[in-house]
């Protein structure tokens, strides 16, 4: 049995870690670069780094701040935001990223997912998902919608069919994150993880409303999510990494050990 990950996430604007709920109100709590080895040391299984408003501010990812935050871990690194082409993955790779996720840009270009596959690897390339609960319709018969430039954006694009859609041109996984619930800590879209995981056959990881390790453990479980992207949870000291992975090994999750 394959391990289920536990990964944090960097939402990063101008330099600096910031969080928000559902895409609003966010804050400065820290230095990227100081949270990354930090959670390196806890034990995370890899990292996660968005710079969130490079897309709708439609300028380049800072590749300084990437890099700098390359140099301190020693796990797989996951960086999107701003990525419009395979030369810009490639800046990211060299940065030091093992992976790439692209979201606005491959909605508006699909191309750029087999273009990033044929050139890195499919496992190189993340899928990033914003996704919107609405009404199901003709457009949206999942009930789940595509979001992009930040939540800015509806796309009247289909969840489901763009995840099957994704997988068909390459992508190595996807990480869904639920704008309903993201910065909420109620808890996954549960509802949601299940329909793409249980409809593609690469992994997916779970974001989005991680509170308590009971909804790691529901999503892991019932969401059916290889891994957890978690944020508020350890941002703010209501919990450890170590202490999320000794709760889920008591209850039968698989999770690498890092103690």
């Amino acid at each position: 049995m394959l391990s289920k990950r536990i990964i944090p996430c960097l939402d990063v604007r101008d330099g600096r870690t910031t969080k928000g709920i559902q895409f609003k109100e966010n804050v400065d709590i820290g230095d990227p670069v100081e949270m990354g080895r930090f959670y390196y040391e806890e034990g995370a299984d890899e990292i996660v780094f968005y710079d969130i408003t490079a897309s709708s501010d439609r300028r380049p990812i800072m590749l300084d701040v990437v890099r700098r935050v390359a140099e301190t871990i020693f796990i797989p690194f996951s960086v999107g935001g701003g990525i419009r082409s395979v030369e810009d993955m490639r800046d990211v790779l060299l940065a030091g990223a093992e992976k790439v996720s692209v979201n606005s840009a491959a909605v508006l270009d699909p191309r750029i997912i087999s273009q990033g596959a044929e050139a890195f690897g499919s496992q190189c390339v993340v899928l990033g998902m914003d996704v919107k609960r609405v009404q199901p319709s003709e457009k949206t018969p999942s009930g789940y919608e595509m979001v992009i430039n930040g939540g800015r954006t509806a796309m009247g694009i289909d969840a489901l069919w763009w995840a099957q859609e994704a997988e068909r041109l390459g992508a190595g996984e996807i990480c869904l994150n639920s704008i309903d619930a993201d910065g909420t800590r109620e808890g996954y879209e549960i509802n949601l993880t299940r329909l793409i995981s249980t409809h593609v056959r690469i992994p997916v990881i779970a974001s989005g409303g991680a509170g308590t390790a009971d909804h790691l453990l529901d999503v892991l479980k019932d969401g059916r999510a290889d891994a957890a992207l978690i944020a508020s949870m350890v941002h703010y000291g209501s919990t450890t990494i170590r202490q999320i992975k000794e709760f889920l090994r008591e209850r039968g999750v698989e999770v690498r050990k890092t103690w």
